[in-house]
């Protein structure tokens, strides 16, 4: 198994068959860590979802990408006027399941674990100027046929470049602390790193990173997704641009296509709001502004 590092560049079908379930000295983990692979990944099979939901949950998933302020109530409403018997309990399990809630301020309804700590909100009265100034990350549900899976993203908020993305078919921390790890070792590092408040980005492991890093910690408020409203919109380009376009059929279909959709976002997707040009060219450009001036002083 000294040879594992070599294998980076394989499939996730070809990493898991390099796997040695009964080597005694290489741990499962450590195979994994080696491998890149995440053990959610190795482990994957159908969750063994029927097929009535879901087809709920992708009616969900396409109605709160155009309603992101419906719950759980409002939700059940509507599929029950679109003919689905379907009781709030079903609707609010498979919404929270997806990791989605309604977007509006609420009574603080969970409490969350106590051992996590939650930071104030730094972005509300700052202008974002240059790039690595601030970054941000959520998390969003992809379906494939059969099942489901998570993607996160970290992007940086002035150029809206997403600078590193992970897949799992858990909502464990372990693919989003590897996000923010790749980000950081390919880009340096933000000044102010912004989340929500869920416990992928709560977690101790996490936020270590970040105080290791001297990166200050934001989080948006209870309830309020907007606070990250750059992540939601670049959600909303991957479900109707990508996602909703094709079927994926397993993990590795859809690792395949958003790793192209990405390189396309990136490089070749004009963006109103960045006055037609591109996240990378924004980005770079930005960052050779920013060298050029330390040179200068």
């Amino acid at each position: 198994m000294t040879g594992l590092k070599k294998n980076l560049d394989l499939s996730i079908e070809q990493k898991r068959g390099v796997i040695n379930f009964t080597n005694e000295q290489i741990s499962i983990s450590r195979q994994c860590e080696l491998l890149e692979l995440s053990r959610a990944t190795l482990y994957y099979q159908s969750r063994g979802m029927d097929d009535y939901n879901l087809m709920l949950m992708r009616l969900i998933d396409e109605e709160y990408m155009n309603k992101p302020y419906y719950g759980s109530r409002r939700m059940t409403a509507w599929l029950r006027q679109k003919g689905y018997n379907v009781n709030r309990k079903r609707v609010k399990r498979l919404m929270n399941l997806m990791g989605i809630c309604a977007i509006y301020p609420k009574p603080n309804l969970s409490k969350g674990c106590k051992e996590h700590e939650i930071y104030p909100y730094l972005l509300r009265k700052i202008e974002v100027t240059r790039a690595n100034q601030v970054w941000s990350t959520d998390i969003t549900y992809i379906r494939i046929r059969g099942g489901f899976i998570y993607l996160v993203a970290v992007i940086d908020w002035y150029s809206r470049k997403v600078l590193s993305w992970e897949v799992s078919i858990s909502l464990e921390s372990d693919f989003c602390i590897r996000a923010l790890e790749k980000a950081l070792a390919e880009y340096g590092k933000p000044e102010i790193f912004n989340t929500d408040q869920g416990v992928q980005f709560t977690c101790k492991n996490f936020i270590k990173i970040l105080k290791d890093n001297d990166i200050k910690i934001s989080m948006d408020g209870k309830g309020r997704a907007l606070d990250n409203i750059f992540i939601e919109r670049l959600w909303r380009s991957v479900k109707y641009e990508e996602v909703y376009l094709k079927d994926y059929v397993t993990v590795k279909d859809a690792v395949n296509n958003l790793k192209q959709y990405f390189i396309l976002y990136n490089t070749d997707r004009l963006h109103q709001s960045l006055e037609y040009h591109t996240p990378d060219s924004v980005y770079e450009s930005s960052i050779k502004k920013q060298l050029e001036e330390r040179k200068g002083a």
